[in-house]
């Protein structure tokens, strides 16, 4: 283990570093010009065999040669993560300056085109718009508005019941129901409509349909 020998370890590293093309390639040359079987690295642990006298001129040449190894090694590390960096933003550049098609698809539905005029001229006015489920319970959609447990409305052939039959769910025969959540929510005044779907069974023809809207309101000073 001369100068000569260590000071070509240094160059040969220095090389095989700077020859690296990607980051991959870098790595297997730090392995081999700094790794645990590099010759630098054998040297090192080498040093414990030589004579005291022989130790500390030999302990500092190593230690000069890795220094320098490893600084030939930050300047081509920091050289091509630059490379790659500026590789990436060429890559994944996205050019802002493109037109957007800003034109929108399709369209509103005529019914939720006049449920949203009814309810932005209600707003306007200081009303709430509120909203319930579609599928309620019996007493609110039933009891809770004073409809008797014998009136017409109550039956299968006027009422969808969700099975089972014992649940009480009914699918809503109108928005009233929302009334009754919003009086027990709110605390007076209350000034409020309920837009939304109800369901009533009924034969599709001219003038019914299973399913259709209603709006309606209430003001409790």
């Amino acid at each position: 283990m001369s100068p000569a020998e260590i000071e070509k370890w240094v160059s040969d590293a220095a090389k095989a570093f700077a020859a690296a093309g990607d980051l991959d390639s870098l790595k297997s040359a730090r392995l081999a010009h700094l790794g645990d079987k590099a010759p630098i690295s054998l040297a090192s642990r080498g040093l414990g065999s030589l004579a005291p006298g022989e130790k500390a001129s030999a302990g500092k040449l190593i230690g000069e040669a890795k220094a320098a190894i490893a600084a030939s090694l930050e300047k081509a590390t920091e050289k091509l993560e630059a490379e790659r960096d500026a590789k990436v933003l060429l890559e994944e550049v996205v050019d802002i300056t493109l037109p957007v098609n800003r034109v929108h698809r399709g369209g509103l539905h005529p019914i939720t085109i006049i449920k949203n005029e009814i309810s932005d001229f209600f707003i306007e006015q200081g009303y709430a718009v509120e909203e319930g489920p579609e599928l309620e319970s019996g007493w609110l959609n039933f009891d809770a508005l004073n409809i008797p447990a014998d009136h017409p409305a109550r039956t299968m052939q006027d009422t969808f019941y969700i099975e089972p039959v014992e649940s009480g769910m009914v699918l809503r025969t109108q928005t009233s129901p929302v009334q009754i959540r919003s009086m027990l929510e709110h605390q007076p005044p209350i000034y409020m409509i309920c837009p939304g779907r109800t369901f009533r069974a009924d034969e599709l023809d001219a003038t019914h349909s299973p399913v259709f809207h209603q709006v309606e309101g209430l003001v409790v000073e």
